[in-house]
This record gives C-alpha cells, structure tokens and sequence, in this order.
C-alpha cells in the first residue's frame, strides 16, 4: 500500500525522534535533503581545498620522513573528499555540478583555507589547532542522522585524530628545537588561532541553519558549545607545548567549569567567507586549473565505461 506523504512524513519524523538513520531510499523532507547537500558538499570542498595549503609545504619539508608524513596527510584529505562526495551523490546530486558550484562561488568551504602558509611551523599548527578544531566538529556527525554520512565519517574522523597527533609531535619537536624555531612555532600559533576558532561558525544567535540542523538531527551540538569543547581541550595542550595562546582574556573559570576566552572577529569571517580573505581567490584559480587539467582523465574514464 502506497502511503501518503503525511505518513511518509510522520515514519521520518519518528525515525528522527528515535534517533534512527535516515538512508538513501527513505523518504525525507526537500528541506533535508537540501541541507544534507549543502553541508556534505561544504565538508567535501573543505577537504579538497584544505590539500593545497599543506600541500605547499611538500617540496620544502625539512626531511624524507617529515615529506613522507605529508603527503600522506594530504592524500588524506583527498580521501576524504571522495568519501564526502560519494555521499552527496546519494542523494540525488552530481559531484561534477559540485565542483562546479565551488567554482563559481556557489557553495563555500571552510573559511579556515583561505588563509597563507607561510611557515613549515603552519603544518604542525594545522594538523594541531585546525584537525584539532574539524576533531571536536565532526566527531559528533558520527551520529548524523543521515546514514552515509555518518558512516563516512567515522573513518575520516579516526585519520583526522593521527593528523592532530601528528601535527602536535611535530610542534613538540620544533619547541625543542632553536630559539628561531620556537619563534616560529609561536608566530605560526598567532596567525592561525582565532581563525580556528572561525571554524565552528558563526555564534547561535547568528546562525541560520543551527537550530534546524539540530532538530533533524544532523548536528548534535550548537557552534558555541563546540567552540567552548575546543577551548577547553586546547588551552592545556597549549601549555604542554610552551606556546601562549594570543587571547588575554583566556582563562580558567572554577565557577563554569570551562576556559573563558574573548571575542572572535566576526567582521573579518564574513569578509573570508564572502570572498574577500588573503587566499580566496589563489585558492579557486588553483582548483580551477586542477579540474582543467584532468578534463581528459574524465573524459577517458566516461569512453571506457561507456564501452563496457
């Protein structure tokens, strides 16, 4: 018996209710199935883009084994990227219209990308503040309420947790290195730390799809609580390291049970995500000339399936 869209809707709303899995051929709502594409696609361009800025650090790695750990990592992230996209495909969308769509400017990806590399200190930061940041955001999407997705990320998450090792041992090394490669390490910890923070998005009371999200499911915590978790499980590292962190309003709070921190520049994470950060523009024109240049991979992959 065919069911009527009030019963399709009602299965999925308590499919939802008891914390159940939403899969490909279920029914949902065109609201999250929209949202779904809008926050896989993110995810994956975020980890498509996010190869370049390491990624220019490969040729100059101090060492065989600090280039052998690099590429890697990078090769990593294209991993997961095609996780991320075959996910999407589930749901009725196209990973070419996807990188279309990145390309000219329709679908964003994690502000945390468009900013320079311009230190090897920037690959331990990296793997230790912003793996670190994508840890505390994506280990709860293990419980996505969308199955793909999830599944997904219960892998990339255990390689983004050897990435923040990773990066964090090679800070460890640095900081018992020279003077000139604590500065750097420290210079490095200045430049990327608030806009970690950037990485959760906006605050609650800014953001447009939190509440929703949270309603389907899709997301178990809010921005500011995950935001707070990272300060919390940072600051202590931090001082492990010997590293200061550039907040002076960082601190301890007996009474809350959490670190108090200051304010983050919203201002300047609207102008990165609109477009206007230090590498937004570098960083389309270079994924740009990659799709380019394998049009003919594509083009020699669709004749061969075609043939079979």
């Amino acid at each position: 018996m065919e069911l009527s869209e009030t019963q399709l809707s009602e299965h999925f709303e308590a499919t939802i209710a008891r914390q159940g899995r939403i899969e490909p051929r279920d029914w949902m709502p065109d609201g999250y199935r929209k949202t779904m594409i809008r926050q896989i696609a993110q995810h994956a361009h975020s980890e498509i883009i996010g190869m370049q800025p390491e990624g220019n650090w490969i040729t100059r790695a101090p060492s065989l084994r600090r280039k052998a750990i690099l590429l890697a990592k990078v090769q990593d992230e294209a991993g997961h990227g095609m996780y991320l996209y075959a996910a999407a495909e589930t749901l009725g969308t196209d990973r070419a219209d996807l990188t279309e769509r990145l390309i000219d400017g329709r679908q964003k990806y994690s502000s945390i990308f468009n900013y320079p590399t311009l230190s090897y200190a920037d690959v331990g930061v990296i793997g230790w503040l912003v793996d670190g940041a994508a840890i505390c955001n994506q280990v709860p999407l293990c419980r996505s309420s969308y199955g793909p997705y999830a599944r997904a990320m219960v892998r990339i998450c255990k390689e983004e947790s050897f990435h923040q090792r990773q990066g964090y041992e090679l800070l460890l090394t640095m900081m018992r290195g020279s003077d000139a490669q604590k500065a750097m390490v420290q210079e490095s910890v200045n430049r990327f730390w608030w806009p970690s923070l950037m990485m959760f998005g906006p605050p609650d009371a800014q953001s447009p799809n939190t509440e929703r999200s949270m309603a389907w499911g899709i997301k178990r915590h809010t921005n500011d609580d995950l935001r707070q978790r990272f300060v919390d499980m940072t600051a202590p590292q931090a001082d492990r390291l010997g590293v200061t962190l550039p907040d002076d309003k960082l601190r301890w709070n007996e009474a809350r049970g959490h670190h108090d921190f200051g304010e983050v520049d919203w201002a300047e994470f609207k102008a990165v995500v609109g477009g206007a950060g230090p590498c937004n523009a570098d960083r389309i024109a270079r994924r740009q000339a990659a799709h380019d240049a394998g049009s003919w991979v594509r083009e020699a992959a669709m004749a061969h399936a075609a043939k079979h």
